[in-house]
């Protein structure tokens, strides 16, 4: 495929508030799981919430998309100068020809959870503010609709909802969408706010740790989640990337759907992905040098993942899960890790495993504990999501 330069990208999350403060807490090791204090929820969890969400509206304009999601959303959009770097490819290619493809699992889901809070003990009809709202708050276009319009962009648009694979999947329709032509540049991202559905949902599936979640270490038993906004400018490379760029070399997808939420054993689905996406990068095992894995500390994932992993590149290439700085951020996972690849490839940076004590003896792949510095020219960022939904992306350096 053709290289897609990343000529803008941002990313919040419980640690940090652009990729200036998330780089500083990968380098300093410092975590932003806390004990969960969301809302009342009663779960002895960690979790990676971001603050500040809750003191603040959106401005009378964006009113209607008020919701914990969008103010996340929009809090992404203030960093990095990504809104300025949007306008300003807008007036290069005009805004009919920029798309927006976005990825969520839960959208705006916090708002209607509240709504059926306040139905009428009568009737068990949901309040009158609710139903004029949820276009432009749990309706999974919301958080396109929004960006779209915080953006002022009239090209194509959609939201992928795959699980955790969504705001990595986004990358691989935009370059679908760029390559047909239907636009010379694209805004993708993804934003997943937390909410009680998927805090008490993973606690029934009793996949959540007590403690803050510990990938691949011998003891690991659940993950931790997070909430994340973050957002790439994707433009072709020999147009806008100078030499050292950071930018999208290939993608794989793949849909085993093995079981609604535990991976294929052997990680089929995984490996098509992975392969796949070097097939499009042009690269081999031999030349990947970094590896971010989905990493979300069950037992099952990591074990399916090293699988998948040691069966193509061995244990030659560093690996490590950077789910213990954010915990698993759900659909922003793949734009969140693919930002922090991203800011790995620039400055060279390899963080090692957070939360790890021991690496599980039983997993075969070279899992970094402590945090190495080195040029890196080619890394992978894996995202495997509930179903089957796998997604792989190979990010590097333009020459």
């Amino acid at each position: 495929m053709t290289s897609l330069a990343l000529s803008a990208y941002t990313l919040v999350t419980a640690n940090g508030r652009g990729v200036g403060p998330v780089l500083q807490a990968l380098q300093e090791r410092r975590s932003g799981l806390k004990l969960c204090d969301f809302e009342d929820v009663t779960l002895k969890t960690s979790i990676g919430r971001v603050a500040g969400l809750e003191d603040f509206s959106l401005d009378h304009e964006l009113r209607a998309f008020d919701c914990r999601n969008n103010r996340l959303a929009w809090l992404g959009l203030q960093q990095d100068g990504f809104m300025v770097a949007a306008a300003e490819a807008k007036q290069r290619y005009g805004a009919h020809r920029i798309a927006v493809v976005m990825g969520t699992s839960t959208s705006g889901i916090l708002e209607t959870e509240h709504a059926y809070r306040e139905r009428d003990s009568f009737t068990d009809r949901l309040p009158d503010w609710y139903t004029p709202r949820y276009r432009y708050t749990h309706n999974m276009f919301s958080l396109g609709h929004f960006v779209r319009t915080c953006l002022g962009l009239q090209g194509p648009a959609m939201v992928i909802s795959t699980a955790c694979s969504s705001s990595a999947k986004v990358f691989a329709t935009a370059a679908r969408l760029m390559q047909a032509g239907l636009c010379d540049a694209a805004v993708v991202g993804g934003v997943d706010s937390l909410c009680l559905t998927t805090l008490y949902g993973f606690s029934a599936l009793q996949l959540l740790s007590a403690d803050p979640c510990r990938p691949c270490d011998e003891d690991r038993d659940g993950l931790s989640l997070g909430e994340a906004a973050g957002y790439a400018l994707l433009e072709f490379g020999e147009r806008v990337g100078g030499r050292g760029t950071v930018a999208l070399l290939g993608y794989g997808e793949s849909t085993d759907g093995y079981h609604m939420s535990h991976p294929h054993p052997e990680g089929a689905g995984a490996v098509r992905a992975i392969r796949d996406s070097l097939a499009r990068a042009s690269l081999r095992a031999e030349d990947i040098e970094y590896i971010n894995l989905h990493g979300t500390a069950t037992r099952a994932n990591d074990s399916v993942e090293d699988k998948a992993v040691y069966s193509i590149f061995g244990a030659r290439p560093a690996c490590s899960s950077t789910k213990g700085w954010t915990g698993h951020t759900l659909g922003a996972a793949g734009i969140t890790e693919a930002v922090i690849s991203a800011l790995c490839l620039a400055q060279g940076l390899m963080p090692g495993t957070l939360n790890c004590r021991r690496v599980d003896p039983s997993l075969k792949s070279r899992i970094l504990r402590e945090n190495q510095i080195g040029s890196i020219s080619f890394a992978v960022s894996n995202i495997f999501g509930f179903g089957g939904n796998n997604c792989s992306l190979v990010l590097g350096k333009l020459p």
